[in-house]
């Protein structure tokens, strides 16, 4: 049986990715690492990890017996244009890393890329698999060196190196990691704590979205499709849907009555402005079958009865222990 490495395993992707993993090949098979593992965290399938640290990671991988890795530490868009300089070391030495163990252990890698990759000059609408690609951030600077970087392994090393260029992803089980499409996320829990929310994008911004779900399901189904199926070595585009934080107001209206929004661009609005509207996925339907399941209305749906229930159910808890008390 193979054995799975997920570096990052406690970021917006890797909690629910890892979790998914388990589900399928058990515990004992999937190894999760992070960086910000507590003590209490720490067992043998549980393991604090510096990705950085290429020694390291490269003993985990042969104590362990590695066969497949899920790279997702990276530092994200928002908190990258705080920190260029350390967002490429960690994006891009923690990624060559893993290509260079890869390339001496004979491994299987996941690695995400992301929309950040385009830029202004890049088609707004629908941007194509092959466009130009002129990122306006480091985090985006850094996912298409990246992509480069995995095509170039691949080509020279032969290592079977996968990626996906995520939307902004949606879920209640996990916090914002400090992108821009982060507002999505926090808007549903404002709207449901206060019912309502100051929103850091104008009202017609609109951004590539997909529900978690759906983007844990078409990383598995990459890594499962046969190599000779693909046809993208650096990374495919992925859509699911496309809103502007407008329409999720208007939408999650539907279910929460008088919930307002006031919006007040900050410096993310830049960012966003650099980034597609929708994108063509069209390589990936075709090279791997990629459809997603969730539209617009199912996500909004699923993420308001799934937070009302967790903030019901934490109401509860609070009000035993004080009768407790």
């Amino acid at each position: 049986m193979k054995k799975i490495l997920v570096i990052g395993s406690k970021g917006q992707i890797g909690i629910e990715l890892t979790n998914e993993l388990r589900k399928r090949y058990g515990r004992a098979l999937v190894i999760a690492t992070d960086l910000t593992m507590n003590d209490k965290e720490i067992d043998r399938y549980n393991i604090r990890l510096n990705v950085l640290d290429k020694i390291a990671l490269h003993a985990l991988v042969i104590e362990h017996n590695i066969k497949e890795i899920y790279h997702l530490a990276a530092i994200l868009s928002v908190m990258g244009e705080q920190h260029p300089v350390r967002t490429w070391d960690v994006n891009m030495h923690g990624l060559l890393n893993v290509l260079e163990i890869a390339k001496t252990e004979q491994l299987k890698v996941f690695w995400p890329s992301s929309i950040a990759v385009f830029g202004t000059t890049s088609q707004r609408a629908f941007c194509p698999q092959h466009t130009v690609t002129e990122p306006a951030t480091i985090y985006g600077i850094s996912k298409l060196a990246g992509e480069q970087w995995c095509q170039y392994y691949h080509m020279q090393y032969g290592v079977d190196v996968r990626s996906l260029r995520y939307p902004g992803l949606i879920s209640h089980l996990t916090k914002p990691g400090g992108g821009t499409t982060d507002y999505a996320i926090e808007i549903f829990h404002e709207a449901i704590r206060k019912n309502s929310y100051t929103c850091y994008l104008s009202a017609s911004t609109s951004l590539p979205m997909m529900h978690m779900q759906d983007a844990i399901r078409a990383t598995l189904e990459l890594m499962e499709a046969p190599e000779e199926s693909l046809s993208i070595r650096t990374s495919y585009n992925l859509n699911g849907f496309q809103f502007t934080p407008g329409q999720l107001a208007d939408e999650i209206r539907k279910y929460l009555p008088g919930f307002s929004v006031n919006y007040k661009p900050d410096f993310r609005q830049q960012i966003a402005d650099t980034w597609p509207s929708s994108v063509n996925d069209r390589y990936a339907r075709k090279d791997w079958g990629w459809q997603p399941e969730f539209d617009f209305e199912f996500m909004v749906k699923d993420m308001i009865d799934h937070l009302k229930n967790e903030n019901s159910a934490q109401y509860s808890t609070f009000e035993i222990k004080n009768k407790m008390n």
